[in-house]
């Protein structure tokens, strides 16, 4: 083997041996504050996680409610959220919850040139749940392991965000332009025992 292939060799091994670490210990996708000016200029994105760590939880929830009552000093009332890609490493972002009772939902806007994107394609963790609804969320530092169902019903989506999930706007020419999208997914517990 010459060169080459030893340097190919140990840098596959370093890769691997990176990745089963990241697996064990986790990788937190970056935090930032959704209401800020940077997090705008950066085209309302951060830099993603990998796997979640943390303990897994198996009771059942029957209320939601106290995720808004949770407060990271670091992410605020956020949790993050793991998604299974095609290529067998997880995908995690930071999102808002937006619990009601027994029911817990997650989502978010698509905006600006996203937009000229056909739906699921706004995000990729949008076309990850798409394609494998099973997710896994991190909620005050423990794991529920949850399947994710996109909510079509307009009327319930209007309910949940508490407005019309299409954001327009009058151009001045007159033309009504969509300026946003709104799209959530209901979150089921899975693997959990019921009696």
């Amino acid at each position: 083997m010459g060169y080459l292939g030893k340097g190919l060799l140990g840098l596959i091994i370093l890769l691997l041996g990176t990745l089963l670490t990241l697996r064990v210990t986790g990788l937190d996708p970056e935090y930032m504050d959704y209401t800020t000016e940077e997090y705008n200029q950066r085209g309302r994105m951060t830099w993603p996680g990998l796997w979640l760590s943390g303990e897994v939880v198996r009771e059942p929830v029957a209320d939601w409610d106290w995720v808004s009552d949770v407060e990271n000093p670091e992410r605020g009332s956020t949790i993050m959220l793991e998604t299974r890609t095609w290529y067998g490493v997880p995908y995690s972002v930071t999102i808002l919850p937006t619990p009601r009772g027994d029911k817990l939902y997650v989502g978010g806007s698509a905006r600006g040139e996203r937009l000229e994107r056909e739906f699921p394609n706004f995000k990729m963790w949008w076309a990850n749940v798409e394609r494998d609804p099973r997710v896994r969320l991190k909620i005050d530092g423990k794991i529920y392991e949850m399947t994710a169902a996109l909510v079509r019903d307009p009327a319930e989506l209007a309910e949940i965000i508490g407005r019309n999930p299409i954001t327009t706007t009058v151009a001045e020419d007159g033309t009504e332009q969509v300026v946003a999208k709104w799209y959530y997914w209901r979150m089921y517990q899975r693997n959990i025992a019921q009696y």
